[in-house]
Formats: structure tokens, C-alpha cells, sequence
């Protein structure tokens, strides 16, 4: 399981390594996850189980009729409900492979404005890296439609890759914004040198983004049997795998030489707290209708992490947030 949500359908492009078919093993029997759309409980729990790769349907119920109040796992003539930790216990005893992923005490030390960082960085390389993949089969196509009847005509698939790239650019401006006013500020305070090198990266970054964006508009009205639409693919490939390369730099630098400075800032622990609510905050359209697409990027067990980051200061708004990965 590569990813936290396969979408009902996907040209061949669109699937990352993680996401092809691989060897079956004998099946395995299918999980029915049943619990409230909106339960901070039920999401965890269905990514614990995501995480396993088994043969997962969620059934929304907010009273499942098991004579239980939270969410109730079925394996066959099995039932199971209970504690949060009693769910996971079961799921890995009954499902020991993968592990679930514990956090070390070096994570649990980590700033938690640090983890929800690189967990950003890892979403968005793995959209761009999808969108890459995407561009390359268009332009070996060569105008002709997708296999898959899903994906519609070659303009229709352009208008789809077009509403995806326009969510990986939301949340790529939201993520660098937050870093500039919550992040960067706090390091400059320690050492103003920091995170130049960091701001000039950001707006490096900023005429390819926009560049990708202008070649998308205008292969959507170009003739797709055309030479000029032939090379506008290649222009678009061109551009996505460069802003490809530039991010993981990027990432890179940061997640090695710049994030890990936050813990010698010394912050409290209710600092931190403040500092991680600040930075979800920015990135309101990240939280809310990108908030699936978000989490997308992510592997099951990564999604439990940013779900505990996001209870641990902003509990009361999880109730929208959560409806939007299970509905």
C-alpha cells in the first residue's frame, strides 16, 4: 500500500511503484471497519488497518449495531471493539505484517511543527513525482486517449491533470508560506543567517510552478494531434520533472540542515504546541477541502502520525477534517 487513498480510477501513469500489482500471497479475508465518518477514533483506526494491506471495507455507521459505542472491527465470524490501544492490539496480532510503525523516543523528541514538516515534504514529493509520471505518458500517447475509459477524452484527461496540479500548488504556496511566517522567523531570532538560503529556494521555485500552470491552459485548447501540442507536452514534462529535482534539494536541505536546528532553540513544550497550531492554522485550505489530497501523499502509518499532530492542538476541529478521508 503505497499510498492512503487509491482513487476509483487511474490511468497507468498515475500509479506510483507502491500503487502496481505485486505477487499475491494466499487472500486474505476482508476487514469491515464500522464507526462514525467524523471519529477521530474510526480514521486512525482505518489507517492502522491500511497500513496492514488487507482487504479493507469501511462501513459509516455512527451506532453500529454490535452493542459497542466505538468503532467495531469484523473479521469474518469475528468481532472486535474496545480501547483505541485494544484495536491496535488486535490488528497487529492478527495482522503482524507489516509492523506498525511505533514512534522511537527520537521522534517523540522531534518538535512536532519538525515532523508535520517533513511529513508535508514527503506528500508533496510523492504528488509531484505522480504528476511526472502522468506528463510522461501523456506525451508518449501523443495526443491519444487513456486506456482507461475513466479518464475520458485527451482533453478531458488534461482538465483532470489540470485540477490536480492546481491542488499540489495550493498546498505547496500554503507549506511555504507557513514556513516563512511560523518556521523561518523563529530560527532567524537564533541566527538571522539561517534560513536565507531557504527563502531563495522558495521564491527560485515560484516562475517553473507558475510556468507549469500556464503550459497545462494552453494544451487544454490545443489540437492534440498537433505538432505544437506535442511539444508542449515535452515543455510540461521538461518543467515537472525540474520542479521534481528542485523539490527533493529542497526537502532535503531542509529535513538535514536547517529543521533539526529547532531543537536548539530550546522551545517548551507548550511553545511547541503553539508554535505546531500556528502553522496549521496558515494552511487553512490544506485543512480543509485539500485535507484528503494531503493526506494522499502519505503512507497509512504517516497518516496516523499527522492525524496525533493535529489532536494534539486542534482536536475540536478534527470533526470536519476527518469526515473528508472517509466519506
Amino acid at each position: 500500500m503505497g499510498n492512503c487513498f487509491n482513487k476509483s480510477r487511474k490511468s497507468t501513469s498515475e500509479n506510483v511503484p507502491q500503487d502496481l500489482p505485486r505477487a499475491r500471497g494466499p487472500a486474505s479475508p476482508t476487514v469491515r471497519l464500522y464507526g462514525s465518518s467524523n471519529s477521530f477514533f474510526t480514521a486512525y483506526i482505518r489507517f492502522a488497518l491500511l497500513h496492514k494491506a488487507v482487504s479493507l471495507r469501511f462501513v459509516p455507521s455512527e451506532t453500529p449495531n454490535f452493542g459497542y459505542e466505538g468503532p467495531v472491527i469484523q473479521v469474518g465470524s469475528e468481532t472486535v471493539s474496545g480501547s483505541r490501544e485494544t484495536l491496535l492490539h488486535y490488528i497487529e496480532a492478527r495482522f503482524p505484517h507489516p509492523p506498525l510503525v511505533i514512534p522511537s523516543g527520537d521522534e517523540e523528541a522531534t518538535p512536532p511543527i519538525v515532523r508535520a514538516v517533513g511529513l508535508h515534504h514527503r506528500s508533496i514529493t510523492w504528488h509531484v513525482d505522480r504528476l511526472v509520471r502522468w506528463a510522461a505518458d501523456l506525451e508518449a500517447r501523443r495526443g491519444k486517449g487513456s486506456v482507461d475509459p475513466g479518464m475520458g477524452s485527451p482533453r478531458m484527461e488534461v482538465r483532470k491533470f489540470a485540477k490536480s496540479y492546481s491542488e499540489l500548488l495550493e498546498v505547496m504556496l500554503e507549506h511555504a508560506q507557513m514556513e516563512e511566517k511560523v518556521l523561518f522567523p523563529i530560527l532567524d531570532m537564533a541566527d538571522r543567517e539561517l534560513c536565507k538560503a531557504a527563502h531563495g529556494e522558495h521564491a527560485r521555485d515560484l516562475p517553473i510552478m507558475n510556468g507549469i500552470k500556464e503550459d497545462i491552459k494552453s494544451i487544454g485548447v490545443m489540437d492534440s494531434g498537433s505538432p505544437a501540442y506535442q511539444e508542449a507536452l515535452f515543455n510540461l514534462s521538461t518543467r515537472l520533472r525540474s520542479l521534481l529535482e528542485h523539490c527533493k534539494q529542497h526537502f532535503l536541505q531542509e529535513d538535514m540542515h536547517l529543521l533539526p536546528l529547532m531543537e536548539a532553540v530550546e522551545l517548551s513544550k507548550e511553545q511547541q504546541r503553539r508554535i505546531l497550531k500556528q502553522g496549521l492554522d496558515v494552511m487553512q485550505a490544506t485543512h480543509s477541502h485539500l485535507f484528503n489530497f494531503l493526506l494522499e501523499g502519505l503512507r497509512p502509518h504517516e497518516a496516523m502520525q499527522y492525524l496525533d499532530l493535529i489532536a494534539s492542538c486542534k482536536e475540536n476541529s478534527l470533526h470536519a477534517l476527518l469526515r473528508l478521508t472517509v466519506d
